[in-house]
């Protein structure tokens, strides 16, 4: 890679519209962990698929590294570039505008740019419902939620950022502007480009704009809480879910008794549900037709439940307000993980069977290694845990060492035994390219190799991302 020199900055600007120029601000050069502080030689944000064609054939013709950027909400590193040339840096923030709603058929259109929260709002106006929601909705984009395949709470009933795409707009490494932003649900022309190009995390190309799927909204939605004996009890309360709601069922959140007690630990401002804590609960939400009684529906199931000792204990929302602060305790787990302070955190999935066994395994194997404390909890309806390890109580992880990468390792030694994943949901970015050359299949690597020399011969979309850049 060549560096982008204070000329060739120069002359980059000349081409594009004064707009679309930006000061190296610290926001782009930081990623929520704190992990890396990233770098860049200049800040573009291209209005237009053109824009961004020009930026990336000017960068392809000086042989000058690109990082696309989105939301910033990445937590593995994939939009920063802590070392090699500076690149330039392709913010996505100009390109927010929804460009279309098609209520009849339940897609909408949405420039790269356009933050979640915004998308969902477009979505609630039409009636409809764009199922995406995760934490970081009110900063991340679209762009980077498709180029990472984000998760979150509703992944059991809707599927990944994957499943919700139609289309794509996109610029290719060569400068080239795919229009791919199709309406349709059957399209069998070739090789899905689409695919390709979701979960890359912008080593292919630029994402510009996207046709997504909307849903019918639920009339009747209801959580509740119920405690259960272990995660094995959660995972025959989940069947028992499924098999008497069936797609009614749009989320069901583990939640283990640490999380409860960072919350009290960190003095979160939530309403714990539970005093003293259980070792185990879960979150269930239920979106129902208007003809069905969703809080009904909950407690005829907690009634079946207990009846069949899966839990002992619960509590249904009462109100949409009670609803939120459900959620709330759930979606507060991670801040409060963060002022603990992790020593390591692990975003593994594993076959749903095969997840009890794993937690009660790696448990025993950590407790052996060291004095941890261990926060288990996730999206227990696809398989995605976030198998957290931090100090013992009064201690911090700067008086642990080096054991982040034993403690790693154990984990993922263990979910690649098990035939889990060591990245369920957050993608490899620079985090953990070290972890898909030990864990990948070898033809999986091999092809991904091909396919990026392929697109990408001058290797200079979003370098050391995915895959080792080489030397």
């Amino acid at each position: 890679m060549n560096p982008m020199t204070e000329a060739l900055a120069q002359d980059l600007a000349t081409r594009l519209p004064a707009a679309a120029i930006r000061e190296v601000e610290p926001r782009y050069l930081e990623e929520p962990r704190g992990q890396w502080a990233g770098q860049a030689a200049c800040v573009v944000a291209p209005a237009t698929a053109e824009e961004v064609a020009e930026v990336i054939r000017f960068a392809g013709a000086h042989g000058v590294p690109v990082v696309p950027y989105g939301g910033g909400t990445g937590l593995v590193g994939g939009q920063v570039s802590p070392d090699g040339a500076a690149p330039i840096l392709l913010s996505l923030e100009r390109m927010s505008a929804i460009r279309a709603v098609h209520p009849r058929e339940a897609v909408l259109v949405a420039g790269a740019g356009a933050i979640l929260a915004d998308v969902q709002a477009a979505a609630e106006e039409a009636a409809l419902l764009f199922p995406l929601s995760l934490a970081s909705e009110g900063s991340a984009r679209i762009g980077g939620l498709l180029a990472t395949n984000a998760g979150g709470v509703n992944v059991l009933r809707y599927g990944n950022a994957r499943e919700l795409c139609l289309g794509l707009e996109a610029v290719l490494p060569d400068g080239s502007i795919w229009h791919g932003l199709r309406r349709l649900r059957k399209d069998n022309t070739g090789y899905d480009l689409r695919h390709l190009l979701i979960g890359a995390e912008g080593t292919l190309g630029v994402i510009t704009a996207a046709s997504l799927r909307l849903f019918p909204r639920p009339e009747r939605r209801a959580a509740a809480f119920m405690v259960v004996r272990d995660p094995g009890a959660a995972l025959d309360l989940l069947a028992m879910a499924r098999r008497r709601l069936g797609e009614g069922v749009s989320a069901f959140e583990l939640i283990s008794g640490m999380g409860l007690e960072f919350l009290r630990e960190t003095e979160r401002p939530v309403r714990r549900p539970f005093d003293p804590s259980p070792d185990w609960l879960v979150l269930v939400e239920l979106g129902l037709p208007a003809a069905l009684d969703s809080e009904a529906a909950l407690e005829e199931l907690f009634a079946e439940a207990l009846e069949a000792e899966l839990v002992d204990d619960g509590l249904i929302a009462q109100s949409e307000q009670q609803r939120a602060e459900f959620w709330a305790v759930r979606e507060t787990i991670p801040e409060a993980n963060k002022h603990v302070g992790a020593i390591a955190s692990h975003d593994i999935s594993l076959p749903l069977s095969a997840i009890p066994d794993f937690i009660a395994r790696a448990d025993a194997a950590l407790a052996k290694l060291g004095d941890f404390r261990i926060n288990c909890f996730g999206h227990l309806g696809d398989g995605n845990l976030h198998y957290n390890v931090f100090p013992a109580h009064g201690r911090s992880k700067t008086e642990y060492g080096e054991a982040r990468r034993e403690v790693s390792a154990l984990v993922h030694d263990m979910v690649h035994e098990m035939e889990g994943s060591f990245s369920a949901e957050h993608g490899i970015g620079r985090l953990k390219v070290g972890e898909l050359e030990r864990y990948g299949d070898p033809a999986k690597l091999a092809a991904m190799r091909a396919i990026k020399a392929a697109l990408d011969p001058s290797g200079i979309m979003n370098p050391g991302a995915v895959l080792r850049a080489p030397e």
